[in-house]
């Protein structure tokens, strides 16, 4: 498995105007990513190629963020450095937040969310 730099992100989203969106802002911050459309295809990338984050969609088709999420926690080995899950979401409570971390997610953004938001998140998750 060749290993990527620490720009490269797997974005789960399943609704083909986000993705877009998601990866112009990408681009802008000096990130590549690979595209998921659901949960399990998720899992399947993230089986091929180490990613430095993944920023997760939440309801998408066949496996959800969370579901998907709960199966990446139960697979990571408990001396493994964990691999940082940002929540996106177009739901935006405080409980909504608050399944997110209960599903084992690092962090959380609603969406739309903006440039300064995502490098912010960023800035906080990404490895150095």
């Amino acid at each position: 498995m060749e290993k990527q730099p620490c720009t490269h992100v797997l974005l789960a989203e399943d609704n083909a105007f986000n993705q877009k969106v998601a990866l112009a802002m990408f681009k802008k911050l000096g990130l590549t990513a690979d595209i998921a459309n659901n949960g399990l295809e998720v899992l399947d990338k993230l089986s091929q190629t180490p990613y430095a984050m993944i920023f997760m969609d939440c309801e998408m088709p066949l496996m959800d963020g969370y579901q998907a999420t709960t199966k990446i926690r139960a697979q990571e080995p408990n001396n493994a450095q964990r691999i940082p899950i940002i929540a996106m979401t177009a739901h935006s409570s405080p409980e909504d937040r608050e399944n997110c971390l209960t599903a084992g997610m690092d962090d959380y953004v609603s969406k739309p969310f903006k440039i300064d938001e995502l490098q912010t998140i960023l800035a906080r998750w990404k490895p150095t």
